[in-house]
């Protein structure tokens, strides 16, 4: 069966793509990672000697990047239930990280290490209606916040893809209650007409104890 019109359409925007373009010359393995490089020099967020985790990584774009600004002495953890190609320096864990089993591993991984970054370039398969995309992709924004409540240092960042729509204007006010600082970003590299944001929760606060 041949493409349809509009697939022919989606292939050539997304090859006549700057970001695409530039993700082929430099060597990186998707365009997303203009969106966190563009985050990196405005946020500072990668910092040498960090420690890492990198959601949903595959195909490992952001990993990549990451990984040219951590130097030697970082580390990254990358997650994901897809396979991904070998990056030598980012240790890759195969797995849902919403099970026991992943996490355990990540927790071995780490050794008693503290993350400095959790990061997350996660979106669900968008079937073009709000009604059923909308709670797919809060789902997916949520797991980043509670996966970051549970092993993000005091002081550690969020960074995350989130969409406008129902149930996001509670969530940012949520994390502004966890961290010092709540940011939302608009990359260039995001594609205009996409309602996608980054939301980077700076300065993970102290949990209350009681």
């Amino acid at each position: 069966m041949g493409k349809s019109k509009s697939s022919h359409q989606w292939l050539k925007a997304h090859f006549d793509d700057e970001f695409v373009k530039r993700a082929q010359r430099d060597g990186y393995r998707s365009r997303a990672v203009y969106k966190l490089e563009e985050i990196q020099q405005k946020d500072r967020i990668l910092r040498a000697g960090s420690v890492v985790v990198d959601l949903g990584a595959a195909p490992g774009g952001w990993s990549q990047y990451a990984l040219r600004q951590l130097g030697t002495k970082g580390r990254i953890f990358a997650l994901d239930i897809l396979p991904m190609d070998d990056l030598p320096g980012v240790e890759f864990i195969e797995g849902d990280f919403r099970e026991s089993e992943t996490l355990d591993i990540l927790m071995e991984k780490l050794n008693g290490a503290t993350v400095d970054l959790v990061m997350s370039d996660m979106a669900p398969n968008i079937s073009g209606m709000e009604a059923v995309d909308q709670p797919r992709s809060m789902y997916l924004m949520e797991l980043a916040a509670e996966f970051s409540a549970d092993v993000l240092r005091e002081g550690g960042d969020l960074l995350f893809k989130g969409f406008h729509g129902e149930g996001f204007d509670e969530l940012i006010r949520n994390l502004r209650t966890q961290y010092g600082k709540v940011l939302i970003r608009k990359p260039k590299a995001s594609r205009p007409r996409s309602r996608e944001v980054y939301v980077l929760a700076k300065g993970r606060r102290q949990p209350n104890v009681s």
